[in-house]
């Protein structure tokens, strides 16, 4: 998912498709490309998930699949956890240190 979030186009296109149902052509029309180089985009926001589309006649409509961020939001929530952690136990240390050389200097 987040190789498929690393790319500027897919995210343009998964924020077009935040403010509704686009086709192929309506999400190509910001960028310099062809339909068939916009379709590769869509591919892989399908393939992780965050994008369904379906086939009127010759006309392909892309929708988002919000849900499908929640597995990606719960990592990164507890990724966060994590450094967080990280984080607040080498401020403890740098603290401990500062004090012991503060303490040092005293005598």
């Amino acid at each position: 998912m987040f190789g498929a979030l690393a790319d500027p186009t897919r995210r343009a296109v998964l924020e077009r498709l935040g403010e509704g149902e686009a086709s192929i052509g309506e999400l190509a029309r910001p960028f310099d490309m062809a339909l068939p180089s916009l379709m590769k985009h869509v591919r892989v926001l399908e393939a992780v998930g965050l994008v369904e589309s379906r086939k009127s006649g010759r006309v392909r409509t892309c929708r988002l699949k919000p849900a499908a961020m929640t597995d990606a939001e719960r990592w990164l929530v507890e990724q966060r956890a994590v450094w967080e952690a990280r984080l607040d136990r080498l401020e403890a240390y740098v603290k401990a240190i500062e004090k012991k050389s503060r303490k040092r200097g005293l005598k």
